[in-house]
């Protein structure tokens, strides 16, 4: 009785060692499949600036920007690529070990989310300047401008890690009223961003609010460790 209840034991952990793997693997390519279908559609079918209005509160926006998250343009492209690049592996490397560790399934979904979400901006980072036309603004229409078009590799309007990355969602909620100080008139939720950011900022946010101990104890670890590493050298030795 007691070998099955094992076994039964053991099969379980074995279940979920396998799930986690399994999400681990899967979730981050279908974010970054939907993520550049979505991109590849705007890109190919819109102008700079031009917007479809789905309600009020919802437009599709083609906007562009070098590869910050929610339009945010500040750090140039390829110093931003490669940092980016390098959050991701160390990310991976996060990830294999709290797979291997057993850690919660939620974390390792939103793990796998940001994960995920940054790879997607990379490619558009990547490879977008080398495998698309230059995207003409909206005003141009008027003289024959047409959306951007796939193009053989490396014939593209830039060069390796200096494409930029496709943004396309946008949220106006509401403006604010001219009573209010400094916001007055603005739009509130102004941000145009695309799949990839979501999947970072609901990955991060889901993180946040229901893994906080687990993140703080994977943050701590490291520190804990060296100082267990520390008492045991000042220990003295027992005879």
């Amino acid at each position: 009785m007691a070998n099955d209840r094992q076994t039964s034991f053991t099969y379980t952990i074995f279940t979920l060692m396998k799930l986690r793997a399994l999400l681990a693997f899967f979730i981050p390519i279908g974010i970054i499949l939907v993520d550049q279908l979505i991109k590849i559609a705007i890109k190919t079918r819109f102008l700079l600036g031009e917007s479809y209005e789905i309600a009020s509160w919802f437009q599709l926006r083609f906007t562009e920007n070098r590869g910050m998250a929610f339009g945010m343009d500040f750090i140039g492209t390829g110093i931003l690529t490669i940092f980016r690049l390098c959050a991701v592996a160390f990310f991976i490397y996060v990830l294999r070990k709290e797979v291997k560790k057993a850690a919660p399934i939620g974390f390792v979904v939103c793990l796998s989310m940001i994960i995920a979400g940054a790879f997607g901006n990379i490619v558009d980072n990547a490879f977008y300047g080398l495998i698309f036309t230059e995207s003409a603004p909206y005003y141009a229409a008027a003289m024959g401008a047409t959306p951007a078009h796939l193009v053989a590799m490396g014939q593209g309007y830039g060069t390796f890690l200096h494409g930029h990355v496709v943004d396309m969602f946008y949220f106006p909620l509401f403006q604010w009223p001219d009573w209010v100080p400094v916001l007055k008139g603005s739009t509130f939720f102004g941000a145009i961003f695309n799949f990839a950011d979501a999947a970072i900022s609901v990955g991060a946010a889901a993180m946040i609010l229901f893994y906080r101990k687990h993140l703080s104890a994977l943050m701590n670890a490291p520190t804990a460790k060296t100082e267990q590493t520390s008492e045991a050298e000042n220990c003295p030795e027992e005879k």
